[in-house]
């Protein structure tokens, strides 16, 4: 698998959706599958959630960001 950094914008109700996809199966405990860029991703139960923040030269920034090693799969 070749290494792949992309960052997409979505309209806001776009955004709302996939968010609401992802607490869904977060609360039911299931893997939860997203396409991004024309890649379909498929996100293991057993990933790691974290939210970052960053502040730099008078902007801010806040990731979701979801993680998971491949080698498992």
């Amino acid at each position: 698998m070749e290494n792949r950094d992309i960052e997409k914008s979505y309209p806001i109700n776009e955004f709302i959706e996939k968010l609401r996809r992802l607490a869904d199966c977060l609360e039911n405990g299931e893997p939860f599958e997203i396409q991004i860029a024309g890649e379909r991703l498929y996100v293991p139960v057993r990933a790691t959630y974290t939210i970052e923040h960053e502040r730099e030269d008078g902007s801010q920034e806040i990731e979701f960001q979801i993680k998971w090693d491949t080698e498992e799969e």
